[in-house]
C-alpha cells in the first residue's frame, strides 16, 4: 500500500526516514546511554546556537557559560523580533519549515524549524499515534480543527487534509444543525479515530448524549479519540468515554516544539524525552523536587535553525514523583501562567480554578452546554455561557456559594447567555482570560 503521508513529507524535504531510524535508536538507549544522549544533545545545540546564532549569543552575553542552570531562560517576548534577526547561519526561509504560534497564550510570534528537527517531530507523532494502532499513511482521521476562510489558505488546507488522510469538521459553527451533519458523515465514512480541539469534541459528545447515541454503534471503524489543545476535564473524559465507546486520549503540545506529553497505554502522560528536555523550575529558575508544581521549560535539543533552549512556555505543571531522566511522567498541567486571576485580597488563582468550581454546577442539568470566564476588574468577572435556557436564580446562588468556599467572598459576577462563544481564529475555546 502506498504510504503517501511518507512520500508527500519526503518530497517537502523532510527526510522522515532518517528521522524515524534515528528516533527508534533513541528509544531502545539504556537508562544509562539515554543519560550521555542527553549531556551530548544539550552541549551539542547550546555550542551550535553560540557559535552559529547571533541573536541567541547576544541572549546569553559574554560570560563563559560553566552550567546548564547558569543559561539564561528564553521567553516568547524575547522572541517577537523578525524571525531573520533569529535565524541561524545558514538557514533561510528557503530551506527551514516555517510556522507561527496561535497565540493563545497572549503572544504570537512565527518560528522556524530545520528540515531535519520537523521530520524528527512527525516520526515522533507516529510513534506514539502508532501505540494506540494509529497509522497516518493509512488510519482515516476525523479532524476537529479551525480552517482558514480566505479562498487560498482553504484550499491549501483541504489539500493537505487529502494527503494525510483525514476529513476535517471546522468548529467555528458548532450549532446543533451542525453538529447534525457531523453525525451524518460519521455514519456515512469509515473512520479510524477523532483527533481535534478538546471543547468542540466536548459539544460533539454532548450532543449525542442529548440523542442517546454512542458514536462507535453508527462507526464501529473507530478506534480511539486524540484530544489536544485545550484542558480535558475528568468529568468530559468520562461523557467522551460513554458517548464514543473508545480510548480518549491526551496530548499536550507547541506548534514551535513538538509533542511534549502525550497519554500512553497504561494512562500516564509520558513526556517527549527523544526530541526534548522538560525541566520544572520556581520563580527563581532553580530546579524543583518532582511532585511540587512550577513553571515548564522545555529545550529543543534537535532544532538548529532556531533556538529553543530552556524556554518557558508560559504553563504551569507538575511531574511526577516516579519520572526518571528516560520516562519523565507529566502528572499535571495546571495552565498557562498569564492566565491568573489576581483577588481582591492579594490572592492569585488559576483561572482555571474558577471554572473547575463552576463547571460542575453549572451543567448539573444538562441545560449549559460550554461557557468561558472573563475577568474584567480585580473583583468583577463575567461568565459567558451557551444554554438552551437562561440560568435561574437558584443556579447562579450555587455557583456564588462555590466561588466564595473555593475564592473568597465579595466578587462581583455577571451571567450572559450567547448564541455562540467567541474562539481564537485557529478555532480553540480560551476558557478564562484576565483583562487586567
Amino acid at each position: 500500500m502506498i504510504r503517501l503521508f511518507d512520500i508527500s513529507l519526503q518530497l517537502n524535504g523532510f527526510p522522515i526516514k532518517k528521522a524515524k531510524a534515528e528516533l527508534d535508536e533513541i528509544i531502545l538507549f539504556s537508562d544509562e546511554e539515554y543519560a550521555s544522549f542527553l549531556e551530548k544533545k544539550k552541549k551539542e545545540i547550546v555550542d551550535f546556537h553560540l557559535k552559529n546564532n547571533s541573536f541567541y549569543k547576544e541572549l546569553v552575553g559574554n560570560n563563559a557559560v560553566q552550567n546548564w542552570e547558569d543559561l539564561p531562560i528564553l521567553n516568547k517576548q524575547n522572541l517577537q523580533k523578525p524571525l531573520d534577526e533569529r535565524l541561524s547561519k545558514g538557514y533561510s526561509k528557503k530551506n527551514i519549515y516555517l510556522n507561527k504560534t496561535s497565540g493563545s497564550s497572549g503572544t504570537p510570534f512565527v518560528f522556524a524549524k530545520d528540515k531535519y528537527c520537523h521530520a524528527l517531530t512527525w516520526a515522533s507523532n507516529m510513534m506514539r499515534f502508532g501505540w494506540f494502532g494509529i497509522d497516518f499513511n493509512h488510519s482515516y482521521q476525523a479532524r476537529f480543527y479551525g480552517i482558514p476562510m480566505d479562498f487560498i489558505g482553504y484550499q491549501k488546507e483541504r489539500f493537505k487534509d487529502f494527503l494525510t488522510h483525514r476529513f476535517r469538521f471546522p468548529v467555528f459553527d458548532l450549532s446543533d444543525e451542525v453538529l447534525e451533519k457531523f453525525l451524518k458523515k460519521f455514519k456515512s465514512k469509515k473512520f479510524d479515530y477523532i483527533n481535534g480541539y478538546t471543547s468542540s469534541i466536548v459539544l460533539f459528545a454532548k450532543y449525542l448524549e442529548q440523542k442517546n447515541i454512542v458514536l462507535i454503534e453508527i462507526c464501529p471503524t473507530l478506534k480511539a479519540c486524540f484530544v489536544t489543545s485545550e484542558m480535558l476535564f475528568e468529568t468530559d473524559k468520562k461523557l467522551l468515554e460513554k458517548q464514543f465507546g473508545i480510548p480518549i486520549i491526551s496530548e499536550y503540545g507547541a506548534s514551535e516544539l513538538d509533542l511534549i506529553a502525550f497519554e500512553n497505554p497504561k494512562g500516564e502522560w509520558q513526556v517527549n524525552s527523544e526530541t526534548l528536555f522538560v525541566e520544572i523550575l520556581d520563580e527563581n529558575n532553580n530546579s524543583v523536587p518532582h511532585g511540587t508544581e512550577g513553571k515548564i521549560v522545555i529545550t529543543s535539543l534537535f532544532n538548529k535553525a532556531n533556538p529553543f533552549i530552556r524556554y518557558e512556555i508560559g504553563d504551569i505543571g507538575i511531574l511526577d514523583e516516579k519520572s526518571t531522566p528516560r520516562k519523565p511522567i507529566l502528572k499535571k498541567l495546571i495552565g498557562r501562567t498569564n492566565d491568573v486571576a489576581i483577588l481582591p485580597s492579594g490572592k492569585k488563582s488559576p483561572g482555571l480554578t474558577f471554572y473547575y468550581v463552576t463547571k460542575s454546577i453549572i451543567e448539573d442539568d444538562g441545560n449549559v452546554k460550554e461557557f468561558i470566564i472573563k475577568q474584567t476588574k480585580i473583583d468583577n468577572f463575567e461568565i459567558e455561557y451557551v444554554a438552551e435556557n437562561e440560568l435561574d436564580s437558584k443556579q447562579i446562588h450555587k455557583i456564588k456559594e462555590a466561588i466564595d468556599l473555593y475564592l473568597e467572598p465579595n466578587l462581583n459576577f455577571t451571567f450572559t447567555r450567547k448564541t455562540v462563544l467567541e474562539r481564537t481564529n485557529r478555532g480553540k475555546l480560551k476558557q478564562f482570560k484576565s483583562y487586567l
